[in-house]
């Protein structure tokens, strides 16, 4: 049984190109971009103080690592949606509220990264905070949707 499966459907060019979608793709990719510069000036950071245990412990290189990882996933994911890929839409949803929980939880735990790091996870969640609201936003949601 040799059966093809069809490549999933995209949203047309019609859809990508109203104001309302390229603004809302426009704002995501840079709010990504700016979690994957955040992230990789975080990890060259970690690299450069990584002689002071007060400002890098064995958190601030996993996260560091973590975050910078999935960054490149989420460029990926922007990109994706905004080529009219369905999932890729969903995964940039889903991954870009996920995270921006763990962040929050991060951040709040007391003694579990350097206070310099929970200032530099704050700006990646609100960063990814502005993914969240946009991505779930009415006429995203209604284009992917509906086609």
């Amino acid at each position: 049984m040799n059966a093809r499966i069809a490549p999933p459907a995209t949203i047309s060019d019609e859809a990508l190109n109203h104001p309302h979608s390229v603004a809302a793709f426009r704002g995501m990719k840079l709010a990504v971009g700016g979690y994957a510069g955040f992230s990789l000036l975080t990890l060259v950071a970690v690299y450069l103080l990584r002689h002071n245990p007060a400002l890098v412990n064995d958190t601030a290189w996993i996260r560091g690592g973590i975050v910078a990882g999935t960054s490149v996933l989420m460029l990926s994911f922007v990109t994706g949606a905004a080529r009219g890929r369905r999932r890729a839409y969903l995964r940039l949803r889903i991954a870009s509220a996920l995270m921006v929980v763990s962040i929050a939880a991060l951040v709040v735990l007391p003694g579990l990264l350097p206070a310099w790091m929970r200032i530099e996870q704050s700006v990646c969640g609100l960063l990814l905070a502005a993914v969240v609201v946009i991505a779930n936003g009415k006429h995203l949601r209604s284009m992917f949707a509906t086609a």
